[in-house]
């Protein structure tokens, strides 16, 4: 079981949903940049009827960019602009050097003051390692991994696997059945 939605999430769907999605990730994963569009045609597919919430898991060990990349969506984030900077992190993955996000950042209109002095003090490294601790607490190993409604779901297989999870869960939530 993984930690529960909170407030602190980045979350996409409707709060009141009877299938949440959480993902812990790492922008430099090649294997979460695949699952990305995956994700998109997931959110699509179930649009209105699930939750989705992404959580960092930066692997820093083999991808030494994945942390202050975490740390640029974050900063993003707080603007508002946590989505759109994760997709030009996983579209730009082989540039996410310091001066590549901040590019990323100007691109999306923020305020570079605030984002530079979050960038520059650290002030959401607090935040990502709680996420890696609730990771870690939950069972994750690698990224991308998934969990629906709190259960890991192997995708080492094919994202399929995610999609029908996800369908048996609406569906039980539709019958009331516990799973």
């Amino acid at each position: 079981m993984t930690v529960a939605v909170s407030a602190t999430d980045y979350t996409i769907g409707p709060a009141h949903a009877s299938v949440i999605v959480v993902e812990y990730g790492d922008f430099e994963c090649p294997n979460c940049k695949q699952a990305a569009p995956a994700v998109k045609l997931l959110l699509n597919h179930f649009a209105g009827r699930i939750r989705f919430a992404y959580r960092h898991f930066p692997l820093q060990e083999v991808h030494p960019q994945a942390l202050q990349a975490a740390e640029a969506a974050e900063s993003s984030g707080s603007q508002d602009k946590f989505w759109p900077m994760h997709d030009l992190l996983f579209d730009n993955q082989p540039h996410l050097k310091l001066h590549q996000l901040q590019s990323y950042a100007e691109g999306l209109e923020l305020d570079m003051a605030r984002y530079a002095a979050a960038m520059g003090e650290h002030i959401y490294l607090q935040r990502i390692q709680e996420n890696i601790q609730s990771g870690r607490e939950s069972g994750v190993r690698s990224t991308p991994t998934f969990f629906v409604n709190g259960r890991i779901q192997d995708v080492s297989f094919g994202l399929q696997r995610l999609f029908d999870a996800v369908e048996l869960a609406l569906r039980r939530a539709a019958t009331g059945e516990v799973p």
